[in-house]
């Protein structure tokens, strides 16, 4: 799996390598027409790596929508989300799993150390050539030819070529005046000139930081070699349309090519650049270009205007939604009303469950079992002077507020505070090694069904008691559209008696049943021991039932010390 420090910069890489997919698909549409209209299509597939997509959807965010329908907006957004970031965990309103403290991977601060090395040497690479082209011109000497830019000569200079972008220079090889006809030497002019207006030496200098930036994607040189390709061809097609002859023309670039070295960087636009055996047959049939139909304008306008409207307008509609749902639920901060009992000694009942929309209750919990829901650990994480924080049971019953039913991180939002007023709760946290139970798959693979629940629908998790023979019991626990992380959250805040984090990797909604017979280690003992168990144990039923492993390890927890807490006063 791809670390998540790193998905975002994969899921950059594929939206970018998609948008040139795209691309090409559009060019090939486009054979017919201008190489610089090809050429332009080119230029935003390699500067669609210097702006990731998340950055258009956050401009669309401020702009809401008033009235966008609900549904239909919850599921275009969802969709184009899941499409360009695949490789991001879905983030589903779910009960928070373990926190377990662990060792940062090394392969980021690895893969960060190759790529500043590569970075760092083609950009050394570029600036010592820049220096040298540099240094060049200054040694020059100048060029008066009653040319319309400034020129210069220089024995170091291998091939006529446009140097600068603020204040472009032609730079021109000694000699080449001897080497041309005068029809040839305007057909090479000619060829700079266009180089000059269309800025060519720019998109050059962009194209080449976007190769030192990610030099090791291939797509991006790929790029880097259909610009420059496309960029001579619309050059050649400009110049023969100014009425260069075509023979004097292509004789005229095959005799720079005696003397022809290849442009020294990227940004320098030379006059024997791409592939000369295609542009001199290019030249020398002069088929001329197809103007863009109304259809292809069509095209190319809708798919520049869709690059950006679509993020943008997902961006939008997605806050647009998100304000809706705010509008329609309360906040829960606190409940409404709550009562506090102590638990009858008789009663053997310990559950935390939503009674209807805003009826919330927990029986037979000890401070230590409520703090340990509340915050998302296991009873061995949390620790405290005063025994009767492990001895004293509790049953509170809570009206949550407004008719919307709390999420479980809501419900345990508003039982943080109420632990806060009611027990005078105040804590510290501190790092401890405790024991933490890791969900993996088996060798064979899980067993699980994907969920067949509607989009949108909340999971479902709990326990079901089965009475048993000679007074033992076995466990159902249902689960519907549930993923990995709740059912390791159930599974230490219900079950084991220790912190439980997800491994498995899997990031689904499954649906399925687990059946089996608990021992002492699980429900905090409060289950008698089966003499003759009609169910398998947790560990063989997770195995058999699920394809699931439960490894028994160590981690370090960051555990809750308690500092003060006060018995409540009941009412």
């Amino acid at each position: 799996m791809i670390p998540e420090s790193l998905a975002p910069l994969a899921n950059h890489l594929w939206q970018s390598t998609l948008f040139a997919g795209v691309a090409g698909l559009l060019t090939l549409v486009l054979r017919s027409n201008s190489a610089r209209v090809r050429y332009w299509v080119w230029v935003p597939a390699s500067l669609k790596f210097l702006v990731p997509f998340s950055l258009l959807l956050s401009l669309g965010t401020h702009i809401p929508l008033r009235k966008v329908p609900v549904p239909a907006e919850a599921s275009f957004s969802t969709a184009l989300d899941q499409v360009s970031r695949p490789f991001t965990t879905p983030v589903i309103s779910a009960p928070r799993s373990a926190t377990v403290l662990q060792a940062p991977s090394p392969l980021p601060a690895i893969l960060i150390a190759g790529w500043a090395i590569g970075f760092i040497g083609i950009g050394c690479s570029a600036w010592f050539r820049w220096r040298r082209i540099s240094a060049a011109v200054r040694a020059g000497s100048p060029v008066l030819q009653g040319l319309p830019i400034r020129a210069i000569s220089s024995p170091s200079f291998l091939e006529p070529g446009v140097f600068g972008v603020l204040r472009p220079i032609l730079l021109l090889p000694d000699g080449i005046f001897d080497q041309l006809t005068p029809e040839q030497w305007k057909s090479v002019v000619d060829h700079e000139l266009c180089h000059i207006r269309h800025g060519d030496n720019l998109i050059g200098l962009l194209q080449m930081f976007v190769e030192s930036v990610f030099w090791f994607h291939p797509v991006v040189w790929w790029i880097g070699k259909r610009i420059l390709q496309e960029r001579e061809i619309a050059c050649d097609e400009e110049v023969l349309k100014l009425g260069s002859e075509p023979r004097a023309y292509a004789q005229g670039i095959l005799k720079v090519c005696e003397l022809y070295l290849e442009s020294p960087v990227a940004c320098v636009s030379g006059v024997s650049g791409s592939n000369l055996r295609k542009r001199i047959e290019a030249i020398l049939s002069n088929r001329g270009t197809h103007k863009l139909s109304y259809g292809k304008r069509l095209l190319v306008t809708g798919a520049a205007a869709l690059a950006l409207v679509v993020p943008i307008a997902a961006g939008a509609m997605n806050a647009s939604s998100v304000a809706a749902q705010r509008s329609r639920r309360p906040i829960f901060e606190a409940f409404e009303a709550a009562t506090i009992k102590r638990t009858d000694p008789d009663s053997r009942g310990k559950y935390i469950r939503m009674s209807g929309l805003n009826r919330f209750q927990a029986n037979g919990f000890t401070l230590n079992a409520l703090v340990a829901a509340a915050y998302a650990l296991t009873p061995r994480a949390i620790s405290g002077e005063a025994s009767w924080i492990n001895s004293d049971r509790y049953d509170i019953a809570a009206l949550t507020p407004g008719d919307v039913q709390p999420n479980l991180d809501e419900q345990m939002a508003m039982l943080r505070k109420l632990l806060a007023d009611r027990f005078q709760l105040t804590y510290h946290r501190e790092s401890r090694e405790l024991p933490v139970y890791a969900i993996t798959v088996i060798e064979g693979g899980p067993k699980l069904r994907p969920s067949t629940a509607p989009t949108g629908s909340l999971p479902y998790l709990t326990n079901t008691v089965y009475s048993e023979e000679r007074g033992g019991v076995h466990l159902l626990l249902p689960a519907r559209n549930a993923n990995m992380v709740q059912f390791a959250a159930m599974m230490q805040r219900a079950v084991l008696d220790g912190m439980v984090a997800d491994k498995t990797g899997l990031s689904g909604a499954y649906d399925f049943d687990l059946e089996w017979t608990p021992d002492e280690s699980q429900f905090g003992g409060q289950f008698p021991r089966s003499v003759a168990p009609t169910k398998p144990s947790l560990l063989a039923a997770m195995q058999d039932q699920l394809g699931l492993r439960l490894e028994t390890t160590t981690g370090i927890v960051q555990a809750l010390v308690i500092d003060r807490a006060e018995r409540p006063s009941e009412n």
